[in-house]
């Protein structure tokens, strides 16, 4: 029987975008034989500007029913796959926000060996996806994590063009995800669970 592998997909998510995503992403690591946690961050913005963008308050009806992350879910994780869209090319202040909380858990030794990867959107091809995820690997270097990131590693990926993580060009909300973006998620997915079970098979756990 393999090796069990715990994966959590903690996401932001404004309008939608990056929901449809986590969701893909979680049902994809599932599909590859991991036990999935899906989890959002807590909502920050303050109600006007949700109510300014009917995409946004709809997509928070949308992900109601679905469980706040907690420091809980990054313990019991055994790989954590996090999903921003990207703010001024850096991760969204909720998910910052939500990974500020983790100085706890980050003491005690409980967030090092790991593995962990990314996922964003942005509104153009040259909105900050890369740099986003960077800045969002540069905390998991502080947490002593091993990524495990797409690479060109596939054929796919010499079609969607980013190794460091699944990205999707959203416009101004007008372009949904489409089948490159959801084969670059399952092939992210599907690689995260990998050299998950790799490792704990390898450290005997």
């Amino acid at each position: 029987m393999p090796t069990p592998v715990n994966v959590a997909v903690v996401f932001y998510s404004a309008t939608g975008t990056l929901t449809t995503m986590a969701r893909a992403m979680a049902e994809d690591a599932e599909a590859a034989g991991a036990t999935v946690r899906l989890r959002k961050v807590a909502e920050l913005a303050p109600q006007a500007a949700i109510d300014s963008n009917p995409a946004w308050g709809a997509n928070i009806e949308a992900i109601a029913g679905i469980t706040e992350a907690t420091a809980d879910d990054m313990r019991w994780a055994d790989a954590v796959i996090f999903g921003s869209p990207t703010r001024y090319g850096n991760v969204s202040a909720q998910l910052k926000q939500f990974l500020d909380t983790l100085g706890g858990l980050w003491q005690a030794g409980e967030l090092a060996d790991k593995v962990y990867s990314g996922f964003t959107a942005s509104a153009t091809p040259h909105g900050g996806q890369e740099t986003t995820l960077l800045a969002l690997y540069n905390t998991i270097h502080h947490f002593g994590g091993i990524l495990v990131t797409p690479g060109y590693t596939h054929a796919s990926k010499f079609a969607d063009g980013n190794p460091y993580g699944t990205s999707h060009v959203s416009g101004q909300g007008d372009l949904p995800v489409n089948e490159q973006t959801l084969t670059a998620v399952r092939v992210q997915a599907e690689r995260v669970v990998k050299f998950t079970r790799a490792l704990k098979d390898g450290l005997g756990s």
